[in-house]
């Protein structure tokens, strides 16, 4: 059975992917920042593992690495992430720049036991430093700070075997996108699944779209 990790699951995307993959059949472990009140995620029906990780906290991380360490992981999809507004721009680093990469390097193993072993972290298009003028405001530079990391770690990670991409989900009907978004989560989610399951080692180190469009860095 094909394993699909949701880091930041609770909600908008990451509920809506812990969603469409359960329907598919596939075993889906997701996180959320409080085990206590899961909401729409604790409904969900079907092979549903729920971890509770707040993504800066080290010891939590650890104990989800230790919680799947028998398990491979086919698909990683890290989703948590804040727009930032009323935070420090330490915070909205730590969680948008900083996690992703150490959330992954905690699971990496648990990817390399997977016979897809994909890694996908969802950045934004305005993490794009090429057509960018001025500041991009912390919720930018921090998508752009990842986008730099993952280039810089991505050709260790391929010659792992590893197939890892940053994905644009998209302007999103979600509490960050805004009711006034182009996409619902469904069709958010629609793409980025098919976009996932037609990676190839061609794609990996690279920037896709929802649609699968490549975007410039």
């Amino acid at each position: 059975m094909r394993a699909v990790m949701v880091i930041g699951a609770s909600r908008g995307i990451g509920l809506e992917l812990v969603r469409q993959y359960l329907a598919e059949g596939c075993r889906v472990h997701a996180t959320t920042r409080t085990l206590d009140k899961p909401g729409a995620l604790g409904r969900l029906a079907g092979d549903l593992a729920l971890h509770e990780l707040d993504v800066c906290n080290a010891d939590q991380i650890a104990a989800l690495r230790q919680s799947i360490a028998d398990e491979g992981i086919d698909v990683l999809i890290h989703n948590a992430g804040v727009y930032g507004k009323g935070m420090s721009r330490e915070t909205v680093m730590h969680v948008n720049a900083e996690a992703p990469i150490q959330v992954t390097g905690a699971l990496f193993d648990a990817v390399l036991r997977g016979k897809e072993k994909k890694i996908v972290l969802m950045t934004s298009q305005m993490g794009a430093r090429r057509g960018n003028r001025g500041d991009l405001g912390d919720y930018g530079e921090s998508k752009a700070l990842l986008n730099d990391r993952f280039r810089e770690l991505a050709p260790a990670w391929g010659q792992s075997g590893i197939i890892a991409i940053v994905m644009h989900p998209g302007w999103v009907r979600t509490d960050m996108g805004g009711q006034g978004a182009a996409l619902s989560p469904r069709e958010s989610v629609a793409g980025i699944r098919n976009v996932i399951a037609r990676m190839g080692p061609q794609d990996h180190g690279r920037f896709w779209t929802w649609d699968g469009r490549e975007h410039p860095w």
